[in-house]
């Protein structure tokens, strides 16, 4: 059977905290929507330069801070699951998206990408880290040296940053985004609206 049906595409970066939110969810309600996955890492903090912030946009807006920390934790917790303010926040995360985009292509995002998710604002672990993706590597059913050493190639390199222009390219300003077709929808409480789109489309 085929279909014309576009792509539903969800964009993210490991730093964004409303990401994190959408990635412990995503899987479960594409699932009853029918609509597959395109996972699409991007470097949420060159597109943040893009659109003119320096940094986190909470950085400069302490009032703003203290209210997203506290929503995560309402968000979390009415959800059943857990959420710990990161120790160091934002965490740099170029290796775990090149490591994403590696899982991406070879079909298990799925159980990567919640996982690390988790790992960084529910264990609150330095994604950064080689050891501590190489665990959640060898979780997925994967070999870590061969999968950190095919994210570090210079093709998967330049594969990410070709996601990231694309990003800009196509509207993106922060993250999490879907995108169907050329229809953009922004934040995790914009998700069931783009499952929606995806299911009229």
């Amino acid at each position: 059977m085929t279909t014309n049906k576009p792509a539903f595409e969800f964009w993210f970066d490991f730093t964004s905290t409303y990401s994190f939110l959408a990635s412990q969810r995503i899987v479960e309600l594409a699932a009853k929507a029918g609509a597959p996955i395109t996972w699409r890492p991007f470097l949420l903090g060159v597109v943040l330069r893009e659109c003119g912030w320096d940094g986190p946009p909470i950085a400069n807006n302490p009032r703003k801070g203290a209210y997203m920390w506290r929503d995560l934790e309402r968000q979390a917790r009415q959800r059943g699951h857990g959420f710990t303010k990161p120790s160091n926040f934002p965490r740099h995360s170029v290796l775990a998206n090149r490591v994403a985009l590696i899982a991406a292509n070879e079909g298990w995002a799925e159980s990567f990408v919640p996982r690390t998710f988790a790992v960084n604002f529910i264990d609150d672990l330095e994604i950064a880290e080689p050891e501590v993706l190489a665990r959640i590597i060898a979780a997925c059913g994967h070999d870590p040296d061969a999968v950190l050493a095919r994210a570090q190639s210079e093709d998967n390199k330049a594969a990410l940053k070709a996601n990231t222009d694309e990003a800009s390219a196509r509207g993106i300003f922060g993250a999490p985004s879907f995108l169907i077709g050329n229809e953009l929808f922004w934040g995790d409480d914009r998700l069931e609206a783009a499952l929606e789109w995806w299911r009229a489309a």
